[in-house]
């Protein structure tokens, strides 16, 4: 059955190898335009990016026909090898082997995408473990609660 209207928002961090800080500021943007386009040529829509030095958060529209995991391979492969084929970092650089994918509301797509665009800011307050523990910890409350049968 084809999918008439699809409404699937997710939030994606994906990052570096061993959480090394690879991303440079330099390449910053070179790297989020190509990640974009990526997300483009797969179908999706990019609504917002931030490649921090050893993680990204970006958030798209995912094609109803690709799930989370093929496109997080997709974009992890094509720019883990144009990053290293541009020499855009110091070495071979890698992602890691998982990622994180977090469904969001149409509600809150416009709050997320100033989280996104803010992340020099937030990792001033908060630590990229700190944020990403506190996201675990979230989603896991809300899975727990829903087991349960609370809301």
């Amino acid at each position: 059955m084809k999918v008439e209207y699809n409404n699937l928002y997710t939030h994606f961090v994906i990052t570096t190898l061993n959480r090394m800080p690879l991303i440079l500021e330099k390449h910053r943007d070179r790297i989020e335009k190509y990640i974009t386009g990526i997300v483009n040529n797969n179908g999706c829509k990019m609504y917002s990016i931030y490649a921090n030095p050893e993680h990204v958060h970006f958030l798209v529209s995912r094609a109803p026909s690709l799930d989370e995991e093929t496109l997080a391979t997709i974009i992890a492969n094509s720019s883990e090898k144009f990053i290293n084929d541009n020499r855009l970092c110091v070495g071979i650089f890698q992602w890691q082997q998982s990622f994180s994918a977090f469904s969001v509301s149409k509600r809150y797509i416009h709050e997320l995408c100033e989280y996104i665009e803010n992340q020099p800011n937030h990792h001033k307050i908060k630590s990229f473990s700190e944020e990403y523990n506190g996201y675990i910890k979230f989603y896991q409350q809300t899975i727990i609660k829903r087991k349960d049968g609370n809301k």
